[in-house]
């Protein structure tokens, strides 16, 4: 019985690092850290910034982070599992720089571009989905526009929670989600073929179940990063890209609640 206890572990650990994924494997491996998001939220950082009566905003900050952490985590135990030390070696792909430097800014730039109009041109298409299909959904307060999840706090509450977000979902967190869903689980795909990108896409949109009214411009505006970052196999343009656009945002929308123009 002890042998076949720690045989488990390991056995798992195998498959999850193995070179190949299966559809059903790939689809919870994506998903689950989208549920677990929402009842972070709900059960813990909801409570907590209600509390404090800080915005919504910074308690999705806090779910992310209760799950993404344990997700990177746990690529490190799969590193240690395959290489006897705490690497992401063989368990994280894509990480070889096969793109020249100057190349990889010609991609990352109009990319990042492309993601952030798309992000805003598409903004009445996702407040279509939010008001006609989702009004069901627990925790749509502020969804729909730039501002709403700020409105009613005093201006001190606004800075702070714009500055201690910033670091978080507009840097840390989304390195996380290239280093797990581009790096980790888009290469194990690679047996859909040309089909791959397009999964992981779709399945990175439904992964955020706490905003399923954008899942179809997600889809468009995140797709073109993940297709060359496959055909590339080079993670650091769709790290590039996410990456560049949230910090973007982040530290615009930080600078517009500091300065008083939102």
């Amino acid at each position: 019985m002890y042998a076949v206890a720690h045989a488990r572990p390991n056995a798992v650990a195998e498959r999850l690092s193995s070179d190949r994924h299966s559809l059903p494997l790939s689809v919870l491996l994506h998903l689950v850290p989208g549920a677990l998001v929402v009842v972070a939220y709900l059960l813990v950082a909801e409570p907590i910034v209600e509390a404090i009566r800080y915005p919504t905003l910074l308690g999705w900050a806090i779910a992310l982070c209760l799950v993404l952490i344990p997700v990177l985590l746990g690529l490190f135990g799969l590193g240690y599992q395959r290489n006897g030390r705490f690497s992401l070696h063989g368990v994280v792909h894509y990480t070889d720089r096969p793109v020249p430097r100057g190349k990889l800014v010609a991609m990352v730039v109009p990319l990042i571009a492309w993601m952030m109009i798309l992000s805003v041109v598409t903004e009445l298409v996702n407040r279509f989905f939010l008001h006609h299909f989702f009004t069901w959904v627990p925790f749509t307060k502020g969804a729909g526009s730039f501002t709403a999840f700020l409105h009613g706090y005093s201006h001190t509450t606004m800075v702070t929670t714009m500055l201690v977000c910033l670091p978080l979902t507009g840097i840390s967190l989304p390195l996380i989600e290239e280093l797990y869903f581009r790096g980790f689980l888009l290469p194990r795909l690679s047996h859909l073929g040309r089909w791959a990108p397009a999964a992981s896409a779709v399945l990175f949109s439904l992964y955020h179940f706490w905003t399923p009214w954008v899942f179809a411009s997600r889809v468009i505006f995140m797709f073109p990063g993940f297709w060359f970052a496959w055909r590339n196999k080079d993670i650091r343009i769709s790290m590039g890209m996410h990456v560049g656009v949230t910090s973007t945002m982040g530290a615009f929308g930080a600078v517009a609640v500091t300065l008083n123009l939102l």
